[in-house]
């Protein structure tokens, strides 16, 4: 420390030398009118107490924004945990025995407001409310897998539909809208496409489309098993041996952990539709409505899954959301789709009796 303390002393000695050999040199009269050097700084002195004004302002807006940034964060992380969590008791759950697996799920959905029992389906459907959504969830547990389909509008490709009118041409019992679409113009005429891959009966309706942009293929086999996933060649997608499916973005739970929700994805309440099954194979189909104030603000992706996982659901893909999130049974819309009516869509699963 000495040694660093006379470096500094001899390092400030010529400059020390320099101004006290200024001063001497500098005639009396420099510092004889002090006063009249300093200029009139009022008009300024105001002018900076404005700006420091405003300066607090905007430090008061930066420190709200930053607030509401950490909680939304918080919130996120305890999300997180909240996901890893169920994910372990949903693994859990598949151990138990069909009848106990059974009683543990309707136990989670609450009382049924409607039921309708066949030789082929048993379909029970759930209303399901929270602080910010409200919206329901079908449970069909499927005696012949023939009786759930996906259809094409007016079964063509290129058309649109709702699905409270593809029930009513079909004769269906219950239905949801499909996978995502869009509109293009082929040979001079404007089409209603479907997005990625759609399969009916085994065959690929419009060709095979490698995934992109986290695009997925969801369906089912003929034995009525959910499939699904990231496919970026055609023998790997028929490798599934799926007879009926549709696409979308993203896929949710698989093998009952939640998948990583892509980031511009993240944390956004919308309407939203999903396809699920549970371990012991019985499928659930939930519709959440949004976009209308007073009723239901939707939901984000991230609480869906945590919805799935508290009701035990062990596989789940996102269908089609937004406004064109339908659910329909025995030809009423249960729900509330946000366009303030039906969305026509490209595609429709349908349940028949």
């Amino acid at each position: 420390m000495r040694i660093i303390t006379l470096f500094l002393i001899f390092l400030l000695a010529p400059i020390s030398g320099v101004v006290v050999g200024v001063s001497q040199e500098m005639p009396q009269r420099y510092f004889d009118n002090q006063d009249d050097m300093l200029l009139s700084l009022s008009p300024f002195e105001k002018q900076v107490e404005v700006y420091d004004g405003k300066l607090d302002q905007l430090k008061s807006g930066i420190g709200f924004i930053t607030e509401n940034l950490a909680e939304q964060q918080r919130q996120y992380e305890k999300q997180q945990e909240l996901l890893r969590q169920l994910a372990k008791k949903s693994q859990e759950q598949r151990n138990l025995s069909n009848e106990i697996y059974e009683k543990n799920i309707l136990a989670k959905l609450g009382k049924p407001f409607e039921i309708f029992k066949s030789d082929k389906i048993e379909l029970k459907i759930f209303k399901l409310k929270a602080e910010e959504y409200r919206g329901y969830a079908a449970k069909l547990k499927l005696y012949d897998p023939k009786t759930i389909k996906v259809v094409t509008a007016e079964d063509t490709l290129g058309e649109k539909e709702t699905t409270s009118e593809a029930l009513k041409r079909t004769g269906a019992l219950f239905g949801v809208n499909g996978g995502g679409f869009y509109e293009t113009s082929r040979n001079g005429q404007v089409m209603t496409v479907p997005i990625g891959n759609t399969v009916i009966q085994g065959v690929l309706i419009d060709g095979f489309n490698p995934t992109h942009d986290d695009l997925f293929f969801s369906g089912w086999t003929k034995q009525g098993e959910l499939v699904g996933g990231l496919y970026d060649r055609k023998d790997r997608l028929l490798a599934t041996k799926a007879w009926y499916g549709v696409s979308f973005v993203p896929m949710l739970i698989k093998n009952g952990q939640p998948l990583p929700i892509p980031e511009k994805w993240q944390r956004e309440r919308h309407p939203r539709a999903v396809i699920g099954q549970y371990a012991n194979g019985d499928l659930i189909f939930i519709v959440i409505d949004g976009r209308r104030p007073g009723w239901s603000k939707g939901i984000s992706l991230e609480g869906m899954q945590i919805k799935l996982l508290e009701l035990g659901v062990v596989n789940a893909y996102n269908l089609d959301g937004g406004g064109s999130s339908t659910m329909v049974f025995n030809g009423r819309v249960l729900n509330r789709p946000s366009d303030g009516k039906e969305r026509p869509v490209a595609t429709n699963i349908l349940v028949y009796p």
